[in-house]
């Protein structure tokens, strides 16, 4: 309940200062102003843009768990330390963007990688339509630079994915039964401080007529770290679920079925020039070190304007 008043809030101290804006914007529109109070109107109106933007971006959200928090998983792939330390840069990445939308960004799994970066983390992004904003970075990312690892400055390619789910609440009736869980403890990893704390309390559930495994050790408290791997094993088998129901879809259509893990959908490239493209959208930037450090709505907004039915008028 105190998140839906949260919201409610929210919509009120919006509704509230768009209304400021506007009649602020009327009233010096008025004034026979200098060029002082053209500056102060013009920042106004920056201001009222970019909300109206906001809002708009909003519309794009159409899916059931869009206004949901989102639970953001990275693996390394192959290619060792390379490949590790992309996984990480992909981890800063989304926790900065993060950071930028006021969202808060809760590290619930790590595993560091034996020289540098990680074989894959786990995280929880909290903030209204997380879920919805982030919902299209699921696939593998392609990162092309000269490696910082290679006496030989020679040029390398690493690939990580990303899996992005929606955080399930409980009124989704998701049924566990006991005998279908194998559940063990061990003793958390990973590089603890900033990360995960190094207790005895970490848990690793599987999903037996799945083979879905979650392991989280963020918690000193055994009882919740098992509470949030059910959680998130609630998650991953409503995904799967509509997974099976877009492909049974296709296959009735006659399409072919778009695999969306496993294929690259974005590219990196520091070297031999400065270029990020989303191959589903057509999206490219040269602002890669911008990207690089959570400068990612663009793109975002060109995947929901890309994947809206029917597209949003510009």
């Amino acid at each position: 309940m105190s998140k839906e008043k949260t919201a409610l809030q929210n919509k009120l101290d919006l509704g509230k200062r768009l209304k400021e804006l506007v009649e602020e914007l009327e009233i010096g529109l008025e004034i026979s102003g200098d060029q002082e109070i053209f500056a102060s109107l013009l920042r106004k109106f920056e201001e009222l843009k970019a909300l109206v933007d906001q809002e708009r971006v909003k519309l794009l959200f159409s899916g059931e768990y869009d206004k949901n928090n989102a639970i953001l998983e990275i693996n390394a792939g192959s290619g060792g330390t390379e490949a590790m330390d992309w996984a990480q840069m992909l981890l800063r990445m989304y926790n900065r963007w993060s950071e930028k939308k006021g969202f808060s960004f809760e590290l619930i799994d790590y595993q560091p990688g034996e020289q540098a970066g990680i074989k894959n983390a786990t995280a929880v992004i909290s903030g209204e339509f997380a879920y919805g904003f982030l919902k299209h970075e699921r696939g593998v990312h392609r990162l092309v630079r000269i490696s910082p690892f290679d006496a030989n400055n020679r040029r390398h390619t690493s690939f990580a994915s990303v899996a992005v789910l929606p955080e399930i609440n409980d009124d989704v009736k998701v049924e566990l039964k006991p005998e279908d869980l194998e559940i063990d403890t061990f003793r958390a990893g990973g590089a603890g401080g900033q990360y995960v704390n190094k207790t005895d309390s970490a848990v690793r559930v599987k999903h037996k007529p799945t083979g879905i495994v979650v392991s989280i050790q963020s918690e000193r408290s055994q009882l919740k770290n098992k509470e949030l791997a059910l959680k998130i094993l609630k998650a991953k088998l409503v995904q799967l679920e509509e997974e099976k129901l877009r492909q049974k879809l296709a296959d009735l259509q006659g399409a072919k079925a778009e695999i969306d893990f496993g294929n690259q959908i974005r590219s990196y490239v520091l070297y031999p020039y400065q270029l990020v493209k989303d191959v589903r959208s057509g999206f490219e930037t040269s602002n890669t070190s911008g990207v690089l450090d959570g400068e990612l709505d663009d793109i975002i907004l060109s995947l929901l304007k890309h994947f809206a039915k029917p597209p949003v008028q510009q």
